[in-house]
């Protein structure tokens, strides 16, 4: 592995830092960035992300496609932990943390918004970032493109029903823009470059020219990543100032959610006998969140300075730590499962 890879968990914290730090020293700088934005998604973030998953859509083979669905128990997997665990164990947790254990030290209309914010991190699965983590736990790119690509449609249909029936309100308002910008800019736009570079340097089974191209633009992959973080803690940094205790209590149930869905999938996964780059991106994809949307409908439904925004905002600020760590996991375990 580079220098990048070997020692990432040591340069996301160095961009924590130093996102937090700018975002106080420089507020002027991350308010330009925000208004970046585009049907509540920030172009800014658009591009890192963009860059970071470029090298994933490169390796997928449409040849190779066609196969997937060989191997279904990876997509059931995906699926069943997704739409039938994931949004039901959040909803679950938000009550038990917030109703019961923290009841104390939240007055109730916030503890409700808290759990709602928590909510739709739990119905909005991940989009663009588990391709990051697949190709950091050498997933087979086919396999989670197809993943990905199942569960975004599930997700058109399925978000708002999910969401209003744990929220318990008939009027959720879906921002469709945002949900179908974000497919299409983090999904279909680097899958269309990835094919054409593919075609232009893969000629008669012969992948030299892509493997040195892959070489190449890995570091930037992984830079994009930093960057990425740099700039979502620099804008939330007032935020994490100001209220640093309601986010403790925000993150342990998240924390808990996310470590406790892994473990379940992770395990299933095993029971399954799924290979390793199928199940470690079955995994990644149950438990990371789709936190642009959540963020942008929590606005939407609750209010920019509400409580649900700020449970959102802080599923932000646990996601990529949290999913560094099980990145790590899945790796140092990857002799638990069929090659």
């Amino acid at each position: 592995m580079g220098i990048f890879e070997r020692y990432l968990t040591l340069w996301v914290g160095a961009g924590i830092v130093a996102g937090i730090v700018l975002g106080l020293l420089m507020p002027g700088l991350f308010e330009a960035i925000a208004a970046l934005e585009v049907a509540s998604v920030n172009l800014a973030v658009a591009v890192l992300i963009w860059l970071m998953i470029y090298p994933m859509m490169v390796q997928v083979d449409f040849a190779a496609i066609k196969d997937v669905g060989k191997k279904p128990k990876g997509l059931l997997l995906t699926l069943v932990i997704n739409w039938l665990i994931k949004p039901f164990s959040m909803a679950l947790l938000g009550w038990l943390f917030f109703k019961v254990l923290f009841a104390s030290w939240v007055d109730p209309q916030t503890a409700s918004e808290y759990i709602a914010g928590m909510i739709l991190l739990g119905v909005a699965p991940c989009t663009a970032m588990v391709f990051v983590w697949s190709q950091l736990t050498k997933g087979d790119p086919n396999y989670t493109l197809v993943q990905v690509s199942i569960n975004d449609i599930i997700m058109i249909f399925a978000f708002a029903p999910l969401a209003a029936l744990l929220l318990g309100i008939s009027d959720v308002q879906v921002p469709w823009q945002t949900l179908l910008l974000s497919v299409v800019l983090y999904v279909v736009l680097p899958l269309v470059a990835g094919w054409l570079t593919r075609k232009a340097l893969v000629k008669q089974k012969d992948t030299h020219e892509l493997d040195s191209l892959l070489a190449k633009i890995k570091p930037f992959s992984i830079m994009g990543l930093i960057a990425t973080v740099v700039i979502l803690f620099g804008l939330q940094a007032p935020v994490i100032v100001e209220k640093p205790f309601d986010i403790v209590l925000i993150a342990i149930p998240l924390m808990l959610q996310t470590y406790g869905i892994f473990v379940v999938a992770y395990w299933a996964a095993k029971r399954l006998k799924l290979a390793h780059n199928i199940a470690a991106p079955a995994c990644m994809i149950g438990t990371s969140n789709f936190f642009e949307l959540a963020v942008a409908v929590a606005i939407s439904l609750f209010g920019l300075q509400s409580g649900a925004a700020l449970a959102t905002v802080v599923g932000v600020l646990v996601e990529v730590p949290v999913m560094l760590s099980l990145v790590a996991i899945a790796n140092r375990t990857r002799h638990w499962f069929e090659n």
